[in-house]
C-alpha cells in the first residue's frame, strides 16, 4: 500500500506486541482544513495523533507507526478493554465536523479507507466486530465519525457490525425497555452506563451515539422500538454471542 508518510512526535515511546493490536477506531478531523489537521497532529504541545490520516481526495498519511501508541481515543471503553489507546489503530478521515460544516465523506476517501482496513485486518487479524467508531467507545463525550459515515458499506466487506434490514420478525419483551436496550448494547461492548440505575441524564447520549452507528437517519436520542431491535438482534450474533 502506497502512502505518504508525515510522521508525528506523538506517540509513547513503547513499542506494543503485534498481539495487542485489537481494534481500529475511526474518527474524523473535525477541522476547517487538512493542513490544519495536519498541523495539530504533529504539535508537541496537542499530544493527540492518530496512525493514520486520509484526506478527501483519498490520499492515506501515515503519522505515526503502527506498533507505536498514537493518541487518538483518549478515556475510552470498549467491552473489557480501558484506555483504547494502547490496543488500537487510529484512522483520522478529513471532514470539518460539526463545529464547521460536517460533510459527507467522498467516495474515494471511503475507498482508500476500507482498502487500509482490509489491510490492518488482515496483518493483524482484527475481529469483525473491532471496527469501531469515537463515538462508539467514548459516548459522552464524541460524536465522530457521525451519522454520514457509510457504516453499512463497510459492514458489507466484513469491516465492523450491521444488522438485516427486515426487523419485524423480533419480538421483544415489553417490560422495561430501559434495561433490555442496555443490557443488549453492553453485550456488544458499550460501557460507560449502569444496569442497575433508573434512567439517567447520560442515557441519552449513549442512545444517540448507538443510533449514530446504526440508526443515522434517526438520530434523536429516544428509545424506540426500532432502536430497540437493533440493539436485540446485533446482541444475539453468533460473533457476538461467542466468547473472545
Amino acid at each position: 500500500m502506497r502512502n505518504k508518510i508525515d510522521l508525528s512526535p506523538n506517540y509513547s515511546k513503547k513499542t506494543r506486541k503485534l498481539k495487542d493490536i485489537k481494534f481500529v477506531v475511526i474518527h474524523y478531523t473535525g477541522m476547517q482544513s487538512e493542513i490544519e489537521s495536519i498541523e495539530r497532529l504533529k504539535d508537541p504541545n496537542k499530544k493527540v495523533s492518530s496512525h493514520y490520516l486520509i484526506n478527501r481526495k483519498g490520499q492515506i498519511t501515515k503519522m505515526v507507526h503502527d506498533r507505536k501508541i498514537a493518541w487518538h481515543a483518549g478515556k475510552s471503553k470498549w467491552k473489557n478493554f480501558s484506555n483504547l489507546n494502547q490496543y488500537s489503530i487510529g484512522i483520522e478521515l478529513v471532514n470539518k465536523g460539526y463545529e464547521f460544516g460536517y460533510q459527507k465523506f467522498s467516495n474515494i476517501q471511503i475507498k482508500s479507507l476500507i482498502t487500509l482496513c482490509k489491510y490492518l485486518k488482515k496483518k493483524y487479524k482484527i475481529k469483525d466486530e473491532y471496527f469501531l467508531g469515537h463515538s462508539d467507545i467514548a459516548p459522552l463525550r464524541k460524536v465522530d465519525p457521525g451519522e454520514n459515515f457509510p457504516w453499512q458499506r463497510l459492514s458489507k466487506y466484513n469491516l465492523g457490525l450491521w444488522y438485516k434490514e427486515n426487523l419485524q420478525n423480533i419480538k421483544l419483551q415489553k417490560n422495561n425497555k430501559r434495561y433490555n436496550f442496555f443490557n443488549n448494547i453492553y453485550k456488544i461492548g458499550y460501557r460507560y452506563f449502569s444496569l442497575k440505575k433508573r434512567a439517567i441524564k447520560r442515557d441519552r447520549k449513549i442512545i444517540k451515539a448507538f443510533q449514530l452507528r446504526f440508526l443515522p437517519n434517526m438520530v434523536s436520542g429516544n428509545l424506540d422500538q426500532k432502536t430497540l431491535k437493533i440493539s436485540y438482534y446485533l446482541a444475539t450474533m453468533p460473533k457476538i454471542l461467542k466468547k473472545p
